[in-house]
């Protein structure tokens, strides 16, 4: 059994994969500063440091005190659409924090990292998008994204730190933060519901995206602990859904929960129309098998959520208001 550190354990996949990996014998450390995640999320019985990965003497004193042997590098502000109001924090945020934990895997000799990039780091392309494809990031977001990447290759190059990277996308289930104004569409329709708000959707919904649930991700993460070095992976799910499609499964839930809401369409946002990915390599070298039934994960998600909190619905600190969606001003 190994000893893991997990940066933003507060999160979906942190949240989820800490508990996956306690019930399977691992000694967990989790990093966080719950500015995306709550403390409720977090494990009890885990090493937990609430940290800014900004903080780059303090990161690598707790490489130091723990001496982890493998880090799974989930923090990070997905955020795809807003990142290019947020320049700063988006390359602050996801690349500067990113070299920080990649600086300490290195000094304190950790085995392996595991880093969680991005289906935006492919752009525009024709999908089903494949691992093979040169990636086009269209956005800061996954401009950031395909940074980390290539700095993981270079410090594999020149210090031997073994690395895998995985490109999920669209994943949901318990522990999202779905009181996040700008980020994870099936959280933001479950708490819109819950305060019997409409569902909200970018232009005429017909938009396709593939929800995958993140009990299906456990496995084989956990596989690229020991193995597969240096390769990276999509993983999600293969059935695409029309935004309007899922917002009706999510508002036939609400309904069962006595929370009965319309669909709003508002202004169309600058996005890819049509994104999904290709799995098989995940399929074949992880066993990676996806089998999210859409209608059963937000049942799920909304049983979870209706237990939880009414939390803040916060604006975020702009940097650049210029062309900002009309939907997203202050």
């Amino acid at each position: 059994m190994s000893k893991v550190l997990i940066t933003g354990v507060a999160g979906l996949l942190g949240a989820n994969f800490s508990r996956y990996l306690l019930d399977n014998g691992h000694e967990v450390v989790g990093i966080d500063d719950l500015s995306g995640g709550y403390q409720s999320s977090v494990p009890d019985n885990i090493n937990f440091y609430k940290l800014d990965l900004r903080e780059r003497k303090a990161v690598e004193d707790i490489f130091a005190i723990e001496k982890p042997d493998c880090v799974y590098h989930f923090a990070a502000y997905a955020a795809e659409g807003l990142s290019p109001f947020i320049r700063n924090y988006n390359y602050t945020n996801n690349i500067l924090c990113s070299v920080n934990v990649i600086n300490a895997c290195v000094n304190h000799d950790v085995k392996k990292i595991i880093f969680t990039s991005s289906m935006a780091v492919y752009g525009v392309g024709t999908p089903p998008f494949t691992e093979s494809q040169l990636p086009h990031p269209e956005d800061p977001y996954g401009i950031a994204k395909y940074a980390v990447e290539m700095d993981l290759k270079q410090a594999h190059d020149q210090f031997g730190l073994e690395y895998n990277i995985v490109r999920p996308h669209n994943v949901v289930g318990i522990y999202q933060n779905i009181w996040d104004r700008y980020r994870n569409v099936i959280g933001i329709w479950i708490r819109q519901s819950l305060n019997n708000e409409p569902l909200t959707i970018f232009g005429d919904g017909t938009q396709v995206r593939a929800f995958s649930d993140i009990k299906f991700y456990m496995k084989p993460f956990e596989k690229l602990m020991t193995e597969l070095h240096g390769e990276a992976f999509n993983i999600g799910a293969d059935k695409g859904w029309t935004i309007n499609d899922a917002a009706r499964v999510v508002q036939k839930v609400a309904g069962e929960f006595g929370n009965h809401v319309d669909l709003k369409h508002l202004e169309k946002r600058n996005e890819v129309h049509t994104a999904y990915c290709d799995h098989q390599k995940a399929e074949k070298l992880l066993g990676f098998v996806d089998d999210t039934h859409l209608e059963d994960t937000v049942r799920e998600m909304y049983t979870w959520a209706v237990s939880q909190p009414n939390r803040n619905v916060e604006y975020f600190d702009y940097e650049i208001e210029k062309n900002i969606y009309s939907f997203w001003r202050k």
